[in-house]
């Protein structure tokens, strides 16, 4: 508890303006702290989001399900860069896929990614 005390002291010394420090403050939020192995998966999730045409590819299945040609032609990309960026939001669980003969179709992978899209879409509408 000492050698901790003295580091969060010699840490405030070299980055604070001032010189009161709210110890327990400090301790309580590191007690609850993620590890970083957690915080790095967070923001690897928040990276795939911030690409504009995973967001748009999103925005589209949270309207129904879609097969990457619907897509391509919804969005006026190419199959080839649909599939591109599917293939990036499958491997960070946001869509899955199925399929039904030779047609694969893509939609969001859980309740959970169309609550973190609605979240978005409502702090960014906010007065």
């Amino acid at each position: 508890m000492i050698d901790e005390k003295k580091r969060i002291e010699e840490i405030c010394d070299e980055t604070c303006q001032q010189t009161i420090m709210h110890e327990d403050t400090i301790l309580s939020v590191k007690e609850r702290m993620l590890n970083t192995e957690t915080l790095t998966v967070v923001a690897d999730l928040f990276k795939v989001l911030g690409d504009k045409t995973r967001t748009r590819i999103l925005h589209a299945l949270s309207q129904s399900e879609m097969c990457v040609c619907d897509l391509a032609h919804l969005l006026e990309m190419t199959q080839s860069s649909i599939s591109h960026q599917l293939r990036v939001l499958k491997q960070a669980h946001l869509v899955k896929n199925r399929k039904e003969g030779k047609v694969v179709y893509y939609s969001l992978a859980d309740d959970h990614v169309t609550q973190i899209f609605n979240q978005a879409l409502e702090h960014i509408l906010e007065d």
